[in-house]
């Protein structure tokens, strides 16, 4: 699996070998746009040609692979924590969250999450310690995936790590952190339906109407802290000074949507037109988990690969020659040698 590029670790001088960039022109103008999102229709026509050549040149199926290994890692003792905190509030929400994950999890995977749900659930007894438990090994666990997707942003923006081990180590676990906290309000909204919905609204007096309103109106909140985590992920994975943080970025919006749309599409598939029972009989559960985590990764990077040609397309549009890179200034050199911190210095000053 090619997991290292060239592009991250020493950065591309003009003429010095193909760059599909080049194949697709972005003209320049005089104007200096604010922020990505004020790009000219050809402007971003252009932007979402090259996402999707940058995505295949910086080999991101592979990376995505890599994630999903180190997801695979992360997911079962989040679940743990998830599962002990549910159990503080009762059976209900854990009976809730089963059932959604039932509705969306896709084909003989719904099993593996369920069953790996119902089993951790048995201890709401030991709840508090569970959840500690399970946090800190979550913690460290899902570090390793946030630490993976550092690297895989690194390869987008390409950009070295130049951040030393004792400023990467705090940063990637403050994130995982940050991102668990958002999931969790996420997993919250979608076990407070039904009779949890409806304790929670005579708690604070909404009533019936609005816990009503809520059922509707949570998927959208969701998709919306959803997009938060993305974005959180998006600015601060990457070595590389951005312009400003966006609590909502069109790359974070569209990793939401498709991968969605990749479970829901993939999840109708495997009910309806797949094999995999025939083909890997008892291992199917697995194979049919570890494409869809797979699939999830795609539209992850997918979207941080969008955000990158966003921010590309801007400085193209301020007259910035199209075969700079790194095309954004470091965060940090520290960890990099001398030769390639002052090229990276000298490319992005320019």
């Amino acid at each position: 699996m090619a997991l290292r590029s060239d592009r991250c670790f020493a950065p591309a001088l003009p003429g010095k070998r193909g760059n599909p960039l080049q194949e697709v022109p972005l003209a320049a103008t005089t104007e200096n746009p604010d922020g990505p999102t004020e790009l000219s229709r050809r402007s971003w026509f252009a932007v979402l040609k090259r996402t999707f050549a940058q995505f295949n040149h910086d080999n991101m199926l592979d990376w995505a692979a890599a994630l999903t290994y180190y997801g695979v890692l992360s997911l079962f003792p989040g679940l743990l924590v998830l599962t002990a905190i549910l159990g503080l509030l009762g059976p209900s929400a854990t009976q809730t969250l089963i059932d959604n994950v039932g509705r969306v999890a896709p084909g003989q995977g719904r099993d593996i999450l369920v069953g790996a749900i119902e089993e951790l659930s048995k201890s709401g007894g030991l709840a508090g310690p569970a959840a500690i438990i399970g946090f800190v090994g979550a913690l460290w666990s899902a570090s390793g995936y946030i630490g993976a997707f550092m690297r895989a942003s690194n390869v987008i923006y390409s950009m070295p790590e130049g951040r030393p081990i004792w400023k990467t180590v705090p940063l990637r676990v403050g994130l995982t952190v940050a991102v668990l906290i958002v999931l969790a309000l996420c997993a919250a909204g979608v076990v407070a339906t039904g009779g949890v919905a409806r304790y929670l609204g005579d708690l604070i007096g909404l009533g019936s109407t609005g816990v009503l309103v809520w059922d509707i109106a949570k998927w959208p909140v969701i998709a919306l802290l959803a997009g938060l985590a993305f974005a959180m992920l998006y600015w601060v994975s990457p070595n590389v000074r951005q312009p400003k943080f966006r609590w909502l970025t069109p790359g974070g919006l569209v990793a939401v949507l498709l991968w969605a749309a990749a479970t829901a599409g993939f999840a109708f598939y495997v009910s309806n037109f797949g094999s995999y029972n025939k083909v890997y009989g008892s291992l199917a559960g697995v194979i049919v988990f570890l494409i869809s985590l797979w699939i999830s990764n795609i539209a992850v990077l997918l979207g941080a690969e969008l955000d990158a040609e966003l921010t590309r397309g801007k400085e193209r549009a301020s007259g910035r020659p199209a075969d700079d890179e790194p095309f954004l200034p470091p965060r940090d050199t520290a960890a990099m040698d001398d030769d390639e911190a002052a090229a990276v210095e000298t490319k992005t000053t320019d």
